[in-house]
């Protein structure tokens, strides 16, 4: 299995207002967060010296769980190098907004796959999933031939051939590649990183937790600090943090 390429494509803007006494020592959504959470008892003054850096504010709403401020900030990805399995289950993530590569897309080549690492390790489980994705394509590739033959037709060509890659598309596997532009507030990415960077969850979407996460502790380092990486014995890494309760 490839690693997939995570590119951090947006990000949040703060632009504080002028006639708000307001001046934080961090950008953008660090910043927008403290100022979302202090608008809240009008503490711009910063009267608890314990929450009077952006970092230790941040902190202290981790602490106590008030996360709804987080939910200001955003981060948009775009990510590649994945397999359609796996965009099944960040659709699930319901905060988060996605657009995804259509199925009706077909790249030069016919369409690739993702193999699993425990798959590719094993001889014998590699041949049958290359026979099985491979006949996959093939028989992909045949609908389409044979339904494009019959859209050129139809009264109307245009419709008829989106039809048909539609009809096609239903004979490739999960293990598909995929491309996703995805956009969550830092509270949404918490969730994922704390849902799918886990032991249990899937290695394909850890190793994209994962590598989501490093990008997120540089973007907003005082949000995504509490997740620690670590490897385990079969060298794939996971991620967790402490405060479990609302990752």
């Amino acid at each position: 299995m490839t690693d997939p390429r995570i590119r951090l494509i947006a990000r949040t803007e703060f632009l504080p207002p002028d006639d708000v006494g307001f001046l934080s020592d961090a950008e953008g959504g660090q910043a927008l967060a403290e100022f979302a959470g202090r608008a809240c008892y009008q503490s711009w003054d910063r009267p608890n010296p314990a929450t009077a850096t952006n970092d230790g504010y941040l902190r202290h709403i981790l602490q106590v769980g008030h996360l709804s401020v987080l939910e200001h900030s955003t981060a948009t990805f775009y990510l590649t190098g994945i397999s359609r399995a796996v965009t099944h289950e960040i659709l699930r993530h319901r905060h988060f907004s996605n657009s995804e590569l259509s199925p009706r897309f077909v790249p030069p080549g016919g369409p690739a796959v993702v193999e699993p690492d425990a798959v590719a390790r094993n001889p014998a489980l590699h041949e049958k999933f290359t026979a099985a994705t491979e006949a996959a394509a093939a028989a992909h590739g045949e609908l389409l031939a044979a339904l494009e033959e019959a859209a050129e037709q139809s009264p109307d060509g245009t419709l008829a051939r989106k039809q048909a890659r539609q009809h096609a598309a239903g004979l490739l596997p999960a293990a598909t590649t995929t491309a996703l532009v995805v956009s969550g507030n830092y509270r949404a990415w918490r969730h994922f990183i704390g849902m799918r960077a886990t032991e249990a969850a899937d290695v394909e979407i850890r190793t994209l937790a994962v590598g989501v996460l490093r990008v997120l502790q540089d973007l907003a380092p005082s949000v995504f600090a509490d997740f620690r990486i670590s490897q385990l014995p079969d060298g794939t890494e996971l991620a967790a943090s402490p405060l479990v309760a609302d990752a």
